[in-house]
């Protein structure tokens, strides 16, 4: 029986490898609905033939007209008589995401990035579908808003590090769970002091040694915040506190993570870096899809190191973990003034140092605010927090050109 799969984020780095993981399982998959941005018109067009899709999604209103005449350029590439294809439906707009993700269908993949993927969230959620969630962010923002939505198994992680952790409990009772180790390649600074961070450039940061992702999520493995974020999203997930759930710097990426029990045994999860097999198992699961990534060669010698995290030049951990036992809306603040402050980075308006130091301000002035502690959660809470720490975290950049 086919499984009909809505992709957002598709011409991103977890959207095409989805679209790749498909295309080798067309016996399992179809394509329902495809949402994007809407800056890479002619690879969507592409997809959208490629997989006979009947619904486009475009966040850019004035990115339409590109994608029409991409599909029509597309079709005639590939000799297809005029009316010879189904020109999909294209709808449009900032809300056109959280339409997809209501589309009729069994899984929807979120794998858009940043908070813009909270309202499609919690979209699939409440139509009841699956919903295999790479997009961390929504998580993170909306925090109990989504768990409270989220139906027993109805949420899977797509994270390659929450995967390993969901795979290595599974059957395992969470009561019998000491901690949870979450592991991180370290990224391109690895070893470095925060003094030697100081002068970090954008392309410097973009160099990631082992994963190739997009350029915010390649930013915040450098900082460590994908780090952070991913501490308290093992919280939401899986249920345990904070003071149990550890990093661990592992700088080939083989093991994804580990879950220690309370008699001593530690299970884990090995793969090669590659999304394909997270992506993969969001997609069937409970199943696994044979041949989703080629395994470890065993007969290869190899050394796995783990060294300990060094908070003092990534305090990003350390800062998230405050945020996260805060809760409230405190998470929403930590992402927002990152995304503020990655893009203040990449511009060259903010040095690699002041990317934390500008986020701990913001937290630290939300977790003053008397108001906060007693507020209550909702979806209005929670973006407002947002707006809030994204006009904050700008007034904070504005004053520190090039991180003067």
């Amino acid at each position: 029986m086919l499984r009909h799969v809505a992709i957002l984020g598709s011409t991103g780095s977890i959207g095409t490898q989805a679209l790749e993981v498909i295309a080798a399982h067309r016996d399992r998959f179809a394509v329902a609905t495809l949402a994007a941005g809407g800056n890479h018109p002619e690879l969507l067009a592409r997809q959208a033939i490629d997989f006979e899709v009947p619904l486009i999604a475009v966040a850019k209103a004035s990115a339409v007209q590109d994608v029409q005449l991409a599909l029509y350029a597309e079709a005639q590439r590939r000799g297809y008589a005029e009316g010879g294809f189904r020109m999909p439906k294209i709808i449009a707009g900032p809300d056109a995401a959280t339409e997809a993700a209501r589309t009729r269908c069994d899984v929807v993949l979120n794998g858009m990035t940043g908070a813009v993927g909270l309202l499609p969230t919690l979209a699939a959620l409440e139509e009841g579908t699956t919903l295999a969630l790479a997009n961390k962010e929504s998580l993170i923002i909306g925090g109990e808003l989504v768990m409270n939505a989220a139906k027993p198994g109805q949420l899977v992680p797509v994270d390659s590090e929450h995967s390993a952790l969901a795979q290595a409990m599974r059957g395992e009772r969470v009561g019998d769970v000491h901690k949870l180790i979450v592991t991180a390649s370290g990224g391109p600074f690895r070893g470095k002091t925060r003094a030697e961070l100081s002068n970090v450039t954008p392309q410097q940061a973009m160099a990631h040694p082992t994963w190739d992702m997009g350029p915010v999520i390649t930013i915040n493995s450098a900082t460590l915040v994908n780090k952070g974020l991913e501490v308290i999203e093992a919280h939401l997930l899986f249920g345990i506190g904070f003071d149990r759930i550890e990093v661990a710097v592992h700088p080939s990426s083989i093991v994804h993570s580990m879950v220690e029990f309370v008699d001593g045994s530690t299970m884990l999860q090995a793969s090669p870096p590659d999304m394909k097999l997270p992506i993969a198992l969001g997609l069937a699961w409970p199943d696994r899809l044979p041949g989703a990534v080629k395994a470890c060669d065993w007969t290869d010698p190899a050394v796995w190191e783990f060294f300990p995290l060094d908070n003092e030049a990534f305090p990003a951990v350390m800062l998230a973990r405050k945020a996260g036992e805060f809760a409230k809306t405190a998470p929403a603040v930590f992402n927002a003034a990152n995304e503020v402050c990655v893009d203040a980075f990449i511009a060259g308006d903010l040095d690699f140092l002041g990317i934390v130091d500008t986020v701990n301000t913001v937290v630290n002035e939300h977790m003053l605010d008397a108001d906060v502690k007693s507020t209550q959660m909702d979806l209005s809470t929670v973006l407002a927090a947002d707006t809030w720490a994204r006009a904050r975290a700008r007034e904070l950049t504005a004053r520190k050109p090039n991180g003067d």
